[in-house]
């Protein structure tokens, strides 16, 4: 088997664990861990993981000067990002955060506008508002409270959070993965993250009952750790060292079909008319925002 279709493998395995994710961790909240309890769950879990397999790369020492980017990175990435993603999905439905996780994209190429004055064709100004104009219809013309989700219209809203800090925690990251091994770079970036959500998620982690946390719990808690944090972003790494980030990011379509499907057969999880049309306009609107322009035509990306 070539190392391509071993890198197309990974970037599916990665989209199926996060597909996968939005069901089964929601399937432990809050009744056995709340939102930030799992993040301490999550990061600690991570920075561990990241400090082992570190030892089989590069040793390398972050500059001095990029401190500070480093702290950005985590800030957004690690923390603010995953701690509203989870009391997310502990207020809303697995379906809405499949969908609306999905927004990145544009919310990446609304801040470049803005940060970086990165031009924009005409066709992804459509993007962004059908994007946009889907996911306000999931937070604002939502079918009211559900079997736990106790609030699905902040929850949607804690989403669009989520999205924009990853958004910009990928903008500020890209130096930072040009110039440090990937190994390096996340277990610096979960030890910081580890050090500011101490203080935030260590009381929800104290009063887990572990006693009371019935095996598939449990199991749910491990793959959570272990599949979605540490197993993607190592798929993702070696899915880029053999195709192109833009290949790879196409593979997040795959997600909410995914998130949709593994949330309707679990029976955790009903699609209204209405997702469905707000689902079509975040994805479509994801689409234009993500297409190239064809050469010739304009020389924006």
């Amino acid at each position: 088997m070539s190392k391509r279709t071993l890198a197309i493998l990974a970037a599916i395995g990665a989209t199926t664990i996060y597909g996968l994710n939005h069901t089964i961790a929601k399937g432990v909240m809050p009744h056995h861990v709340g939102a930030f309890g799992f993040i301490f769950l999550r990061v600690s879990g991570a920075a561990i993981l990241f400090w082992f397999i570190s030892i089989f790369g590069p040793k390398e020492r972050i500059e001095k000067r990029d401190w500070g980017r480093l702290l950005l990175c985590s800030l957004f990435g690690m923390v603010i990002n995953m701690l509203a993603f989870f009391k997310g999905l502990e207020l809303s439905t697995p379906i809405n955060s499949s969908v609306l996780v999905t927004i990145t994209p544009i919310i990446v190429t609304v801040l470049s506008v803005f940060l970086i004055a990165e031009k924009v064709t005409r066709i992804k100004v459509l993007g962004i508002l059908m994007g946009l104009a889907g996911a306000l219809a999931l937070i604002f013309m939502n079918e009211g409270e559900q079997v736990n989700a106790p609030n699905i219209p902040l929850g949607n809203a804690l989403f669009i959070v989520n999205a924009t800090s990853y958004g910009l925690y990928l903008i500020l990251a890209k130096k930072l993965i040009e110039k440090y091994h990937p190994f390096t770079l996340m277990k610096w970036l979960f030890t910081i993250a580890f050090a500011i959500n101490f203080p935030i998620t260590v009381s929800q982690f104290m009063e887990i009952n572990w006693m009371d946390i019935p095996p598939a719990g449990l199991g749910a808690i491990a793959f959570v750790i272990i599949g979605t944090t540490f197993l993607t972003y190592l798929f993702n790494v070696f899915a880029l060292t053999e195709l192109k980030a833009s290949t790879v990011s196409a593979f997040v379509y795959a997600q909410p079909v995914i998130g949709i499907l593994f949330a309707l057969l679990m029976g955790k999880d009903k699609l209204s008319l209405l997702t469905f049309g707000a689902t079509l306009l975040v994805l479509f609107g994801v689409y234009l925002v993500s297409k190239r322009p064809r050469a010739g035509l304009s020389s924006e990306s």
